[in-house]
Formats: structure tokens, C-alpha cells, sequence
């Protein structure tokens, strides 16, 4: 038995320790295992742990449930990722209050160079569906390099995965509770195919309750996988606006269809454009302009006769980002050993140079 990765899962599963709060514990006591084996005095001296929370910690038996829950992932070829590791999506690490764990299952890459969150009502119209469907026949018709998430819920989310899947686009579902089970269970055809190219991921062990709750939980994870989200169509209330507005607090962009006034499931959306929680687009040109996704050749063109003005330093930056693609300013300050308060002036400098695209979570790639 893998015993790191017990003692990693047993971390997760403590009772009112949330990703935070676990994070400090692995950070002021080194490992996943040593939270288990400190004294309570000394769990007492991490920021957050009271005396309350380490007696907790103390008295928890989720080591059996830790061990249990690996038994299942052996047998059942099912993915881990603790926030440590390299296999950990890196858009999701991060957002505070990212899971410490997810389980993956499926063919899927979640660093994926771009990736769109699409989410929106269970009762979804024609109206939004054909919506969906043509925002994903434009992505493949475009041969982007890119992953779609939802929720595999009714409505949009299914929407969502059916498209990617007709046009031969990877398609990750963020479902809201662990991998020995599927809701709704109706859409299991479609979660199926998914495996093939793309897959299920959740923050949930095997055997947990299906509790309203966990719908909102796991919306963090489809609005931190993504560069942006896309809300198509939404009630005046909703699980879709609870993700925009998570989305909104990484940083993350967020885009709305707007629908006709009146209409019950366009309210959300044209109340998410109107209070601007939420840019509006109606077509992909729209998401494109945005994101920043156009790139011409006389751009690229007028990008390189701009290279012979660059200083050393500058230059180091954009030949590793022609190689990389996408990085943090941290990768980019290891990469090229340059503290990051220097790294982001000069990032910001190559910016207004019309070189670099700021991304959400100070990630930059070449315009």
C-alpha cells in the first residue's frame, strides 16, 4: 500500500479542516503523515489549529477510511492529485481554496494550453443548446488545443459534454460526489464516452452522501480548471451563477449570452451583463477578441522586427515562452533567476510592448 498517498487521503477526509487549513498543517509540519503523527501541543502551533481542531485531528479514524478509499482507487484504475504534486491542474492550484485532493478518471490533460468552462440551466431551450453546440463545432472547426468542463448535470452541462463529444473536442465533467456512482444516473452514456476523451474528476471519496452542498463545492473546481466561463442561459437564481461569481473571485473572465427580456431562463444571464458580473458575447469571435486568442501573421510579423529592441533579459523571457507556451511568474523567475518583483516589471514593460498576454493568476504567453 501506497502509504504517502494514505496518509495524503486521510488529510483530506479530517472532519472541519478544510483545503486552507490542511495546507498550513502539510506546511508548518512538512508531510501529510506528520500531521498524524504530531502531538496535539504541537498540531496547536499552526496558524488556524486550535486546541478544539488538533484534539480533533487526534481523535479521527480516517486512516481505516484513508485505506479503504486507496483499495478502491487500485482496483478501479481511478487517478490521484494532491495539490503537491506535478499532476495537480495548475489553473486549480491556484485558487485558495482549492481542494487538496481530486480523483481522476479518464484520458485527460487539465493543463491543456486553453480551457472553457460552459455552464448554465437544467432546462435548457433550443436556443441555448444551439448555442453550445455551435460554440464547440467553432472550437473544432478552429483546431483549437482546447478542453471543455461542466457539471454533467441536466440541461447545458450535458449539453456541453454531448457537443465537445460531436465534434471530437476532451471533455471533463466535475460531478458532486465520489466515483462509485453516477448522477444523474441518466447521463451515463455520455459520462462513458467521456473516458475515451476526456473523463470525470471530483473531490469526492467513494461512498459519499449526495448533499446539496457538494453541487456548490464542486463548482469551484469547474470554475478554477478554466481560463474563462461561459454562462448559457440561467434562471434568475442558480447553480450557474454561484460558479460565475466563483470564477469572478480567481480572477477568472467570465462571459454571458444574453437572451430576450421576459424570458425565465435568460434573466440570469442578462442580470449577471447587466450588474457586470459577467462580459457579453454572442458569438465565438466575441470570446475570441476578448482572450485574446487572435493572432495574425502580419501581428507576428510586426511581434519579431520587435525582438531586435529587446534587452537580454527580455529576450530570455519570450525565447521561454515560445518554448513553454503558458507560465506563471514564478515558473518564469525560476526559469530565468530573476527575483519576481523584477520579473513583473519586466513582464509589464513587454506588455506594453503589445509582446505578451496577461492571463488570470499572472500567467503570460506571447500575444
Amino acid at each position: 500500500m501506497n502509504e504517502d498517498l494514505k496518509y495524503k487521503i486521510a488529510l483530506s477526509m479530517l472532519p472541519n479542516i478544510g483545503g486552507i487549513l490542511a495546507r498550513n498543517l502539510v506546511a508548518y509540519i512538512g508531510s501529510a503523515e506528520g500531521v498524524f503523527s504530531q502531538s496535539a501541543k504541537a498540531l496547536t502551533k499552526v496558524p488556524g489549529i486550535g486546541e478544539l481542531y488538533a484534539r480533533q485531528i487526534k481523535k479521527s479514524n480516517v486512516i481505516p477510511k484513508a485505506e479503504k478509499e486507496l483499495e478502491y482507487i487500485d482496483k478501479n484504475g481511478i487517478g490521484v492529485h494532491f495539490y503537491t504534486d506535478s499532476t495537480y491542474p495548475r489553473r486549480l492550484k491556484s485558487c485558495v481554496d482549492a481542494p487538496l485532493i481530486i480523483y481522476t478518471r479518464g484520458k485527460m490533460n487539465l493543463d491543456t494550453e486553453r480551457v472553457i468552462s460552459i455552464v448554465g440551466t437544467r432546462n435548457a431551450t433550443e436556443y441555448g443548446k444551439s448555442i453550445v453546440n455551435d460554440l464547440c463545432r467553432e472550437f473544432a472547426e478552429r483546431k483549437y488545443n482546447i478542453l471543455v468542463v461542466s457539471g454533467l448535470a441536466y440541461g447545458i452541462d450535458v449539453q456541453a459534454h454531448r457537443s465537445a463529444l460531436k465534434y471530437k473536442l476532451p471533455t471533463v465533467g466535475v460531478v458532486a460526489h465520489g466515483m462509485d456512482m453516477l448522477y444523474p444516473a441518466i447521463h451515463k452514456q455520455t459520462a462513458t464516452k467521456m473516458l475515451e476523451c476526456g473523463g470525470i474528476i471530483t473531490d469526492f471519496p467513494s461512498n459519499s452522501k449526495i448533499d446539496p452542498t457538494n453541487f456548490i463545492k464542486r463548482n469551484r473546481i469547474i470554475a478554477g480548471l478554466a481560463d474563462a466561463t461561459i454562462v448559457v442561459e440561467s434562471a434568475a437564481k442558480g447553480g450557474s451563477l454561484i460558479t460565475a461569481d466563483i470564477a469572478s473571485s480567481y480572477n477568472r473572465d467570465v462571459f454571458a449570452f444574453p437572451g430576450r427580456s421576459g424570458d425565465t431562463y435568460s434573466k440570469g444571464c442578462n442580470q449577471l451583463i447587466r450588474n457586470h458580473g459577467a462580459t457579453l458575447i454572442e458569438n465565438i469571435e466575441d470570446l475570441e477578441y476578448f482572450m485574446g486568442w487572435e493572432v495574425s501573421d502580419k501581428v507576428e510579423a510586426i511581434q519579431s522586427s520587435l525582438f531586435i529592441d529587446l534587452n537580454p533579459q527580455e529576450q530570455k523571457v519570450i525565447d521561454l515562452l515560445k518554448e513553454k507556451g503558458e507560465l506563471f511568474i514564478d515558473q518564469i523567475s525560476g526559469e530565468i533567476k530573476l527575483p519576481v518583483s523584477r520579473v513583473s516589471a519586466m513582464m509589464l514593460n513587454l506588455e506594453f510592448k503589445n509582446l505578451l498576454i496577461a492571463l488570470p493568476g499572472k500567467m503570460y504567453k506571447l500575444r
